[in-house]
């Protein structure tokens, strides 16, 4: 095989570890939660940072489902939680 080839392989794969390895680090809580809204119920999960990151992003994605428009999501995003679940 040419030196070219070899190179080229040997830096995608440094490349496809080095996003592995950010990825894993940066998301290093799962929470999912259940939202009722409006007569509507939506679990959903998220990854993030902290518990609050990924809190806040499984409430907003759940919330997106359930909401029609801007000021309804804001209103759903207030809504506790029926249900939360985080692991580490």
């Amino acid at each position: 095989m040419p030196t070219r080839v070899v190179g080229g392989l040997i830096a995608a794969a440094l490349f496809v570890a080095a996003m592995v390895l950010a990825t894993h680090r940066e998301a290093s809580v799962e929470c999912e939660v259940c939202v009722d809204y409006r007569g509507g119920s939506r679990c959903s999960t998220s990854s993030g940072r902290d518990h609050e990151a990924a809190l806040r992003g499984a409430v907003a994605n759940a919330c997106a489902l359930l909401s029609q428009g801007v000021t309804q999501g804001m209103e759903c995003d207030r809504t506790p939680p029926r249900s939360i679940r985080c692991s580490e």
